[in-house]
């Protein structure tokens, strides 16, 4: 671990410019979920412990380096001042008198919100004027955005080598689940990787495969590499002008020995729906007028087994068409063994990504998982083996 975290930062009197995602979700200015506004609360709760001042630094939407007053976060401070429990001042701006004032006024106990930082177009550019301006506000900086991380962006990256700089609590929780799943995890190591397209997870199963023992592939993704293997998959969602990756991503597993996981039953329909006339067949016995939208019993029973000998999971992606009942099934099931096995205390389990926390949060096994990341792409690009330039910044502090 090389980045310092809170506890090493002495934060009595100081201002903490502390950049956090609470990129939510609003309706008619009210926030409809406030899963990222309480992942950031110990961070805040625990600078103001310390005698700090927390001075949040956030982006909203892509209003583009415009100032766009849809996208103010002056509509956040509500729902942060009930998260926080904690009055929270707002700022007309991220930088300049306006901030300079909002700071200089900040009391002991309060939490001051600066305006959207992607209102100024050095913002997505890194730009080390801006940053610099930033910088005058705070004597410290408290990255706990790690979905922002993988932006080499002025209040992510900029910031960091501008001042004494650490991980707030959300970052060191992500940063310490991702580092124990892939840098020196417990061995044996499985992945799951679902998803629709062989082409957006190619980097990402390239990488997995020199570094777990099994890798589980599931949804349309199984699908290519089952026509890679010259099964014919009828008419489910596949990409034939990826077989030959596909087919060279199993070459690269067998020699890293990582053994790939493939469907061995699926659950075919003629029809996309909820509910549609389905049955489970054999993988190489898809019906040529029929998709293939989940995997069957006997592939989730294996993959059970698999989680069974396995002492860390990964997880991104769902195993079929978890969005449509009942073509959740095998994802539901895979996933509760998954949380039974963690909760038992013989699995260390980490997730991340869109599709994949709505799907183990509707199995209802999200709760016992180690740790469900709330990153998307940063998520992703860490898995794949890439430098972060947030956390990389934080590094060489």
């Amino acid at each position: 671990m090389a980045w310092k975290t809170l506890d090493q930062m002495d934060l009595a009197g100081q201002n903490v410019l502390t950049r956090v995602d609470i990129n939510v979700p609003v309706s008619d200015g009210v926030v409809t979920d406030a899963t990222r506004i309480d992942r950031i609360v110990p961070t805040v709760r625990d600078i103001l412990d310390g005698g700090g001042k927390p001075i949040l630094l956030a982006h909203f939407g892509r209003p583009g380096g415009e100032r766009i007053d849809a996208l103010s976060l002056q509509q956040l401070a509500p729902a942060l001042e009930n998260a926080f429990g904690a009055p929270v001042v707002f700022a007309a701006d991220c930088k300049g008198p306006a901030a300079k004032a909002a700071v200089d006024a900040l009391q002991p106990g309060q939490v001051l919100l600066l305006e959207n930082t992607r209102f100024h177009k050095g913002e997505t550019k890194n730009d080390p004027d801006l940053a610099a301006e930033m910088a005058e506000l705070g004597d410290i900086y408290c990255n706990d955005a790690f979905s922002a991380a993988h932006r080499a962006h002025s209040s992510t990256e900029g910031l960091a080598r501008a001042l004494p700089s650490c991980a707030g609590r959300l970052m060191q929780a992500e940063l310490s689940a991702l580092e124990g799943a892939l840098g020196e995890p417990k061995r044996p190591v499985v992945a799951v990787v679902g998803g629709a397209k062989v082409s957006t997870k190619l980097e990402l199963l390239g990488n997995l495969v020199e570094k777990v023992d099994y890798l589980v592939i599931g949804g349309g993704m199984a699908n290519t590499f089952l026509a890679a293997q010259g099964i014919d998959v009828g008419k489910s969602l596949a990409e034939h002008d990826m077989t030959d990756t596909a087919s060279a991503i199993l070459t690269k597993a067998g020699s890293a020995g990582c053994e790939i996981v493939l469907p061995t039953d699926v659950v075919v329909a003629r029809d996309f729906k909820a509910h549609a006339e389905n049955e489970t067949v054999a993988a190489d016995a898809c019906p040529v007028d029929a998709m293939i939208l989940d995997a069957g019993p006997a592939s989730v029973a294996t993959v059970a087994k698999v989680f069974e000998t396995c002492k860390t999971l990964i997880w991104n992606g769902p195993l079929g068409a978890f969005e449509l009942e009942p073509f959740d099934a095998a994802t539901n099931a895979a996933a509760l063994q998954a949380a039974a096995l963690t909760k038992a205390g013989n699995l260390v389990s980490v997730a991340g990504g869109g599709d994949t926390v709505a799907a183990l949060n509707a199995s209802g096994a999200g709760n016992d998982f180690s740790y469900i990341s709330t990153a998307g792409g940063a998520f992703l690009e860490w898995m794949e083996g890439k430098e972060l330039p947030g956390v990389a910044a934080l590094n060489q502090q």
